[in-house]
């Protein structure tokens, strides 16, 4: 149900789950993930926090809402491609979608099993590792290779949000000359082989 409650006292656009979504995701945009506040998510859609509690939650409900989202954003590879390609195809196009969501990357390495969206992904990977013939270790495998791309891309994150501030300290050029991402990746994919059937 949708409320109209306004901090300013004027009638604004009815306030819904999905519009507090929203607002939230254009903040994590901008701010990142974890540098917005509840107030601020309020003021965004011109409500009192209580109206974001009374249709999403608290604030780790919202952010939940907002993983959701950008989930459901990750372009998911055809599961007919061969497991490198598939994993390639994922991780490479994951990249752009959550360096638009700063901090996004980084719930996901540590909580991803947590975001019901991610279940599909998970399930899809696992699935093509197993046919690939890793057997028992595709779970194993799956997560080094997830797990290695959400924390890059945090690390990533965290670097542009540094090279932001008057104070910090600019990129490693050693490390900006290779992308530490893609070079990650391949080595990780050629370390891992399936079990010889």
């Amino acid at each position: 149900m949708a409320t109209y409650a306004s901090v300013s006292g004027k009638r604004q656009g009815a306030v819904t789950p999905a519009r507090v979504v929203a607002a939230a995701l254009g903040l994590t945009a901008r701010h990142g993930l974890e540098d917005w506040t509840l107030r601020q998510l309020a003021g965004e859609i011109g409500a009192y926090p209580a109206v974001i509690y009374h249709h999403v939650g608290d604030r780790e409900a919202v952010v939940a809402a907002v993983l959701e989202r950008v989930v459901a954003e990750l372009p998911l590879p055809p599961d007919e491609l061969p497991w490198r390609g598939w994993f390639e195809r994922l991780l490479t196009d994951a990249r752009p979608v959550l360096r638009r969501y700063p901090g996004v990357a980084r719930r996901l390495a540590v909580r991803g099993e947590r975001v019901p969206a991610l279940h599909g992904v998970i399930d899809t990977g696992r699935a093509v590792l197993e046919r690939a013939g890793f057997g028992e270790r595709a779970a194993v495998v799956y997560t080094l290779l997830v797990t290695h791309a959400w924390q890059c891309i945090a690390t990533e994150d965290d670097r542009a949000k540094l090279d932001q501030d008057p104070g910090g300290s600019d990129s490693d050029s050693a490390a900006a000359a290779v992308d530490i991402y893609t070079y990650g990746l391949a080595c990780l994919l050629d370390g891992v082989t399936p079990v010889p059937g």
